[in-house]
């Protein structure tokens, strides 16, 4: 409420700059997305891959280090930004030091769930285990690649971008909408394809359409980043490559949507009865919306 007070009445942002408009709205944004949706990732993560391998997660105290350092990171991201340090990247806005923190943190997230699918009882690796993979592996590869950077010195929170101009907006929007893709795509996908079926009481619909879902959706994902900057200095070719490959996502969009709706087949009679399925078919189509 803030923040849209502030963008329709300026004089509302007031002298003491660091509750403007210019601070508040990249920690509003990295609070609903990193923290409030890195958290559910994380946990269903944790949560999921231990009941689908019949295995404790690996390491003692490894969980609770990306727990409490994943914490930290935000703590740090959020001070930063009311502070004015920032580099200035949609949804990349933390400066090298916290990026750097939050790669450590991720390695060790990423560690921690291939070594519970590596010591897993049971043999096949369900779908769901799949689409987190996914998440984890390509959200590190955006972050490195994105937050590559020359710090100004080692004590001081200003540092410079590898990349410029085009090429930077480029990377930041193959960042920024593959951000989206598998942090808030893919991820949730996951907490779909377990969550659904359990709390509906029935297998997932078409296992082998979810297979297809996954490979098509991380195959297309990938090159619908230019879409953003149409009408840009970027090359025709960039921005029609990406535009062609987001028309194409309405595939596996709709693919992944049915098997999720189709898995109630047999169970219809819960959308009257159970409010948590009830959420849970409202949610879905707008999961895949994301696309």
């Amino acid at each position: 409420m803030v923040l849209a007070l502030q963008l329709a009445f300026p004089v509302l942002n007031f002298d003491t700059s660091w509750i403007n408009f210019g601070r508040l709205r990249p920690l509003h944004t990295s609070a609903v997305v990193f923290a409030f949706g890195g958290n559910v990732l994380i946990m269903t993560s944790f949560y999921c891959v231990q009941r689908t391998c019949r295995a404790r997660l690996a390491g003692e105290l490894a969980p609770w280090f990306v727990f409490w350092g994943y914490q930290l990171f935000i703590v740090l991201a959020a001070t930063g930004y009311l502070l004015g340090i920032t580099q200035s990247k949609e949804y990349a806005e933390p400066e090298w030091y916290v990026d750097l923190w939050l790669t450590i943190v991720w390695v060790a997230y990423l560690l921690v769930f291939l070594a519970t699918l590596w010591k897993r009882k049971e043999p096949h690796i369900y779908v769901a285990n799949w689409f987190y993979l996914a998440f984890i592996v390509t959200v590190a590869m955006l972050h490195l690649v994105n937050n590559a950077s020359v710090p100004v010195s080692l004590t001081g929170s200003k540092s410079y971008i590898l990349w410029s101009g085009v090429q930077d907006a480029l990377t930041q929007w193959w960042y920024g909408h593959n951000a989206v893709g598998f942090f808030l795509t893919a991820g949730f996908l996951g907490i779909m394809y377990y969550f659904l079926p359990k709390q509906a009481g029935r297998p997932i619909f078409s296992y082998r359409l979810s297979i297809v879902h996954f490979w098509s959706l991380i195959f297309l994902y990938i090159w619908a980043g230019p879409h953003h900057l149409h009408f840009t200095a970027l090359p025709d070719w960039a921005q029609t490559l990406g535009m062609t490959f987001s028309i194409m996502l309405w595939m596996p969009s709709w693919g992944g949507m049915i098997n999720g709706l189709m898995t109630l087949s047999g169970a219809w009679d819960k959308i009257r009865t159970d409010p948590i399925i009830r959420f849970m078919v409202v949610s879905s189509p707008h999961v895949l919306g994301h696309s």
